[in-house]
């Protein structure tokens, strides 16, 4: 493929934060605005239980298959790809009919007056999760030919198709909050899948009239016209048949046997995956710990304290991933591959490490002045009137470093690891999942909700000494040091530092009288140590700078 792999994942890194902030916006005001409008116990079935499905569903039938097949860019047929990635359909069906009887028969409601509408939002979720997967063949062709730009635009339809439809429910009648939930959520994916074969049916209809420079449009410039077709040669895709599965004569050569090992391997490690992601929130489910009241201020604080990993952390994280399947081989030692790959790669990892670590100690310096305030813009002050709620977001800024540097890390593990690495590894997943959901049993029940945060804290922390055991033995001999990008620089630190003491003074003299004097010093600090930051990295800005007027400059000609 003739498309630049890095500058396609950056693009699509920063494109995806810009959008998670924008469109995280609108859904962050229509989260207040429930939160002061619906009861807190509706709100913790829809954020816990019902998306607590949906995630459980999607990651079991789709992360496997997704993970496999963007790795095999130069070992794929096609239609074993296609046929691959069409097997998560019916196993989500299987899967939607077994957690959906777990969820209506054996997790416990409490609630009888909104049995009816949970039952619905059950089977909604489960809907949904089938919809979207019949779309995942089109979103995997979108990413490996860089469809960049389309996967923005369908995420930010399908947030503002959502919040449209649940917005206007809850206008309608605030009683009818779980059933605006589902509806909206099958409406925004329905949307999503039918505009993915829309677009894909326009795309191979209209390539030979571009071949031929016959193809004009009223409402696509020329320029996007040309980014679209441009180095797409090998793209052979000839009709919206040929995205659907085809049996080949054989199981053996329907299904590429390689592929299919690579995807048990991700299957086994997703399920321990999904356990230590969601650990707390079946805890919750499972077992009385917090009632929904709590589970919904848990979620709350959870939501808001994780708007660093939404916003930043998980589409660099997105990006990463793919970008390091298609520049690192996993079966193939690296002195025997292309070492500029190798070079680039390296560099890419450090300097991703160096900037995500900075970012979650940014928000753990100024998470512990300003959690009662953010708690108190967002849900008012009924809702911060217990101490609760700001020790939990004080608690799960230290959180969001670890999550910020594990995030990376594993990401860099999990694209380079080999086969039998993957199934080795999954038997420590198992290990790292039982002991997180033991630790956070018992540490809630001493500590009360701060516990979950600190038993995730201890998981997280072993997990990423794994990962660096992993990536710093695949570099033991070499003059690379992947790793280096997480010792951030000593200016920058002090002046994090100077910053956390003055916020911390602010708000015990202005937090409580002066909330805008408050949130003044707040900024002027953290311009300070932005500056600060891209003083200690002046090199790095300085190559993001030339990259972007390069490509200025490229569009410029062409224009």
């Amino acid at each position: 493929m003739g498309r630049n792999l890095l500058m396609s994942s950056l693009e699509n890194a920063s494109f995806n934060i810009i959008l998670q902030i924008l469109f995280r916006c609108i859904t962050f005001v229509i989260n207040a605005w429930v939160i002061r409008n619906v009861g807190h116990e509706v709100i913790g079935i829809m954020n816990v239980r019902l998306l607590l499905l949906e995630s459980t569903i999607l990651f079991l039938s789709r992360e496997p298959f997704n993970r496999a097949c963007l790795g095999q860019k130069d070992e794929f047929n096609w239609n074993q790809l296609i046929n691959q990635i069409w097997l998560s359909v019916p196993i989500s069906c299987v899967l939607s009919v077994i957690f959906v009887y777990i969820w209506l028969h054996v997790l416990p409601l409490g609630h009888p007056e909104h049995a009816f509408q949970y039952q619905f939002g059950c089977w909604s979720v489960a809907i949904s999760c089938i919809l979207e997967l019949c779309s995942a063949n089109m979103a995997l062709v979108a990413q490996l030919f860089c469809f960049v730009k389309l996967k923005v635009a369908l995420d930010a339809l399908h947030i503002f198709v959502r919040s449209l439809v649940f917005v206007s429910i809850i206008v309608y009648d605030q009683s009818l909050a779980l059933f605006a939930f589902s509806i909206a959520q099958v409406g925004s994916i329905g949307t999503i899948v039918v505009a993915y074969y829309v677009f894909f049916y326009w795309y191979i209809r209209s390539k030979p009239l571009y071949a031929k420079g016959a193809l004009k449009s009223k409402f696509i410039p020329d320029i996007m016209l040309q980014k679209l077709y441009s180095n797409m040669d090998d793209f052979n895709f000839e009709s919206l048949w040929d995205f659907f599965p085809k049996y080949l004569g054989s199981i053996n050569s329907t299904f590429n046997k390689k592929l299919s090992t690579l995807t048990v391997s991700f299957m086994k490690q997703g399920v321990v995956k999904q356990l230590l992601t969601e650990g707390e929130k079946y805890v919750m489910s499972i077992s009385p710990v917090m009632s929904f009241t709590e589970q919904a201020t848990y979620d709350v604080v959870n939501n808001l304290g994780s708007l660093a990993a939404r916003f930043v952390f998980r589409p660099i994280e997105d990006s990463s991933y793919f970008y390091f399947t298609q520049m690192v081989s996993r079966e193939l030692p690296l002195h025997k591959q292309d070492q500029h790959k190798i070079r680039e790669s390296c560099t890419v990892l450090s300097q991703v490490c160096k900037t995500v670590s900075s970012i979650g100690l940014i928000v753990l310096v100024f998470g512990q002045s300003y959690a009662y305030t953010l708690l108190k813009l967002y849900g008012g002050d009924t809702f911060v009137a217990s101490s609760l709620p700001v020790q939990l977001l004080r608690s799960h800024c230290l959180a969001i470093v670890l999550l910020a540097v594990n995030g990376i890390t594993e990401c860099y593990t999990f694209a380079t690891m080999t086969s039998a690495q993957l199934n080795s590894y999954n038997y420590l997943m198992v290990f790292f999942s039982i002991s997180f959901l033991l630790l956070s049993y018992v540490l809630t029940y001493v500590l009360g909700p701060v516990g979950f945060i600190i038993s995730n804290c201890i998981n997280m922390f072993a997990r990423i000494m794994h990962s660096i055991h992993f990536i710093s033995k695949k570099y033991k001999g070499t003059d690379y040091e992947p790793l280096k990008g997480l010792y951030v620089g000593k200016f920058f630190l002090l002046t994090l530092f100077i910053a956390g003491c003055m916020c911390k003074f602010s708000e015990n003299k202005f937090s409580r009288d002066s909330l805008l004097t408050h949130i003044s010093i707040g900024m002027l600090c953290l311009m300070c140590v932005l500056l600060s930051w891209a003083y200690e990295n002046r090199e790095l800005i300085v190559i993001i700078y030339e990259k972007v007027m390069n490509k200025e400059n490229k569009k410029k000609t062409i224009d």
